[in-house]
């Protein structure tokens, strides 16, 4: 008699709507070598209820002790991540076009301030004077063929460097505000797993 074998990868996050049940096939990759994979994967795992607020965490642990539960003859393999992180959606608003102008604006005027606050105190004016004098011998208090080229560089050196003009990417390579925006998410994934997992809430409860 052959042995019946389960393997289990877990999702390292979904989003589900409020009171959601989940179900494994919701929070699992499964394969195997049993006939009822399908009827597996409808195995109801856990209740979203308003105390998970805007998010919860499914150990492989209580994953586990369910799935022993109800079939005690599967020899059941976890495979990869041990949690899968479950996002509660909230009710999609219609987006505040004052506010996002309103932001819009401060990150503007903020960018532009540092950016002329940072070329003051390293005094690029009088680099570009001392350019202009270097290059041509004569002096002049704004020389506009050395500023302006410098401007639009800076402007195109903003782009490259952040590898988007609004929507559209130049390239695959990931942005360093990408790389950042990635490894915060990542921590806040670890902070959330052992804060926010489903298991220690049921055993709290």
């Amino acid at each position: 008699m052959k042995e019946e074998k389960v393997y289990l990868r877990l999702k390292k996050k979904i989003a589900v709507k409020k009171q959601h049940l989940i179900r494994l096939g919701d929070i699992a990759h499964i394969t195997g070598n049993i006939d009822f994979l399908d009827k597996l994967k409808e195995l109801k795992i856990y209740q979203i209820t308003e105390k998970d607020n805007n998010v919860s965490v499914i150990d492989g642990f209580q994953l586990l002790e369910t799935l022993v539960a109800h079939y005690p003859f599967l020899t059941i393999e976890l495979l990869g991540s041990n949690q899968t992180i479950i996002e509660i959606k909230k009710e999609e608003k219609k987006a505040n076009l004052l506010l996002i102008f309103a932001i819009w604006l401060l990150l503007c005027i903020g960018s532009a301030m540092a950016i002329m606050n940072f070329h003051y105190d390293v005094s690029m004016e009088e680099v570009h004077q001392g350019l202009f004098y270097l290059l041509t011998g004569d002096r002049q208090d704004k020389p506009l063929w050395i500023q302006i080229p410098y401007s639009i560089g800076l402007g195109l050196g903003m782009i490259l460097f952040f590898n988007h003009i609004f929507k559209k990417r130049f390239n695959e390579e990931p942005s360093p505000l990408e790389v950042e925006m990635f490894n915060y998410q990542q921590d806040l994934d670890q902070y959330l797993i052992y804060h926010e997992n489903a298991l220690n809430k049921r055993d709290d409860s």
